[in-house]
């Protein structure tokens, strides 16, 4: 089973077992060599594919056939998939096959293990699948090697070299292509399922940051901590909503700065400090689900035909892209409102409110402050509007009306990964402005959890008292999200956040 939560462990893992037991795939294969003796047309395997599915192939032509599936198919194009992704769907494909129902050649299987086990990475061009029979054209382009063709990234991942000449390299014989072979390496939904699971495995630290960061906002705003209490969510029980609500409470304990102000006169906070839960807790509800759909996926079977123990070869459509399509697609939503509400706690850290110095900077003017970093963060989350828009209602009919609905499971893939970045950067620029604000509010200590991420981020960034060049502290800020350490700071003294 390959768990989001232990993403890459649950595959090297998988990867260890299979160079050891090939028996489901050996088991797999004897059902395609029996069917090649019954004299009967079997898809895919002594036939043509797509609309081609009707002809007949001779047996002398059937390795020709599974080549030839390959070369036709590798017609992507565009800039090319990242190597963490490209191991990622080399590493899916593995799994795929080895549960037994695509009847693949062990010859094609082991070395393709080979290729994994070396570090070679096939160098994949991103567009030209439609999610439909799976990602075939990226597919193609990563098992090119197998035959002796394609590209793969050199070692420093920053170019591509002959694939022929680094398998030599290794030592690794290009394989003839055996019936079935090049069908089940191509039909699949690997390339999809690896955006998803990259960018949904990185969610599960950024959810809980965006909640962290809201608290650091809140206490530099002297929000109110009545919108978190208990007894408002336990009446709306949406689950993502009671969970934010509680890690606000638990960043927000001890606070000097909540006591200080617990008796005056202001009412009411603006909706992005007052509505975190609900905001936040929608957006988790909506990360879980699309979680859900990936690791379903991350242990299916996608190709097809697919090959049964009872001696079936069955036709279907387990490649359609549709399920991952749908849920990329609302997580590239659910992801994109993480910034947008933060966008707007950056800009009320600007307005000069409750005691804050306008732009955080004292001597403005000559100063700018931190005018332009809310800039970035406002382009970053109009961008987010326009690659929201959803893939999957989208079809465009291919194979001459064969694939006549297709997912477009892949644009969601881009556009997913896309709003990923912009989410943290506009992430970062919240984390540099809630913490120089924080630095205003004098002796009063936030909460503990909330001191503990300040705290950590001083000791990367110093407080700005004139105009700089912000992008290398947004970049830091950037790479401290993404490695999670100041998560990791405030967890090791708190406990694990919900």
């Amino acid at each position: 089973m390959i768990r989001l939560e232990h993403l890459y462990a649950d595959l090297d893992a998988s990867m260890a077992r299979l160079r050891k037991n090939h028996d489901a795939v050996a088991q797999s294969r004897k059902v395609v060599e029996d069917a090649l003796q019954d004299g009967e047309a079997h898809y895919g395997i002594n036939t043509g594919f797509g609309v081609l599915a009707n002809k007949r192939i001779s047996n002398d032509e059937l390795a020709t056939l599974q080549q030839n599936i390959l070369l036709s198919h590798a017609c992507g194009v565009g800039d090319p998939v990242p190597p963490d992704i490209t191991r990622l769907m080399l590493q899916l494909k593995i799994h795929s096959l080895s549960m037994g129902y695509s009847g693949v050649s062990l010859d094609t299987f082991r070395t393709l293990l080979k290729i994994e086990e070396r570090n070679v990475l096939p160098w994949v061009p991103s567009r030209g699948s439609v999610g439909a029979s799976g990602d075939l054209a990226p597919l193609a382009h990563m098992c090119l090697p197998l035959i002796g063709r394609g590209e793969v990234w050199d070692e420093s991942r920053m170019s591509r070299v002959s694939a022929a000449d680094v398998l030599q390299g290794h030592g690794i014989e290009p394989v003839q292509l055996q019936a079935k072979d090049g069908l089940a390496l191509i039909n699949g939904t690997q390339m999809m399922a690896a955006y998803g699971a990259y960018v949904l495995e990185r969610t599960l630290t950024l959810q809980r940051e965006a909640d962290l960061l809201a608290a650091m906002s809140l206490e530099a705003l002297q929000g109110s901590a009545k919108p978190f209490d208990e007894r408002i969510h336990a009446i709306r029980p949406h689950h993502g909503q009671g969970v934010v609500a509680a890690n606000i409470r638990r960043l927000l304990e001890g606070s000097e700065i909540m006591a200080s102000h617990r008796d005056c006169g202001k009412v009411q906070d603006p909706y992005s400090l007052r509505c975190v839960p609900q905001v936040h807790g929608a957006s988790r509800d909506a990360l879980d689900y699309a979680r859900g759909c990936i690791e379903t996926e991350l242990n299916s079977v996608t190709d097809n035909p697919l090959v049964f123990e009872q001696g079936d070869i069955l036709s279907g459509g387990n490649f359609h892209g549709q399920p991952l399509a749908l849920a990329m697609d609302f997580a590239a939503i659910a992801l994109s409102e993480l910034a947008s509400i933060s966008e707007r706690r950056t800009y009320l850290l600007l307005e000069g409110h409750d005691g804050l110095p306008k732009l955080l900077m004292q001597d403005t003017g000559v100063n700018s402050g931190f005018m332009i970093p809310q800039y970035t963060a406002a382009a970053l989350v109009s961008e987010n509007k326009g690659l929201c828009h959803p893939a999957s209602v989208d079809s465009i009919p291919t194979s001459l009306g064969q694939e006549d609905h297709v997912s477009m499971g892949s644009v969601s893939a881009f556009k997913l990964l896309a709003v990923l970045r912009n989410v943290e950067w506009v992430l970062a620029v919240e984390l540099l402005t809630s913490a120089q604000a924080l630095d205003f509010r004098g002796e009063l200590s936030p909460g503990y959890g909330v001191a503990l991420a300040h705290r950590a981020l001083r000791g990367h960034i110093k407080h700005a008292v004139q105009d700089y060049e912000v992008r290398n502290d947004l970049e830091t800020c950037t790479e401290i999200l993404d490695n999670g350490s100041l998560l990791g700071i405030v967890e090791a003294e708190l406990g694990p956040l919900g």
